[in-house]
């Protein structure tokens, strides 16, 4: 089993920024892919970025709406992922869930709320 906690999430007014993180409660030296997806009031759920590959090839994707205003990036040392938001925007609004695949395995954190406000 590993456990998943995001943190950093809160109100921010639109155009502010909040770093978003994950703890993961093992290595994620070498896990392979990793993502952001989100979820507003009455949608499905969305992926926002992802890195996948190891840490010397690893690639990034953005979902079209974030791209530009979001970072997704990795820190092995501490394993813990991060969603670096800048520009936010009201429709950024939604609660924020981390993602890993280990071992052929999907985890899912339990989410933290972001709220924009215009």
């Amino acid at each position: 089993q590993v456990q998943l906690v995001e943190s950093g999430g809160g109100l921010v007014q639109a155009g502010g920024s909040l770093r978003l993180s994950c703890a993961a409660s093992r290595s994620i030296f070498s896990i392979l892919t990793m993502a952001w997806y989100r979820q507003a009031p009455g949608k499905q759920r969305e992926h926002v970025a992802s890195i996948t590959g190891s840490t010397s090839t690893q690639r990034t994707n953005y979902a079209d709406s974030v791209k530009g205003r979001f970072t997704i990036s990795r820190d092995n040392a501490k394993n813990t992922i991060y969603l670096q938001m800048n520009s936010l925007k009201p429709e950024d609004t939604g609660v924020y869930y981390c993602y890993i695949v280990v071992l052929g395995k999907n985890y899912w954190g339990q989410g933290t709320q972001v709220t924009v406000s215009s």
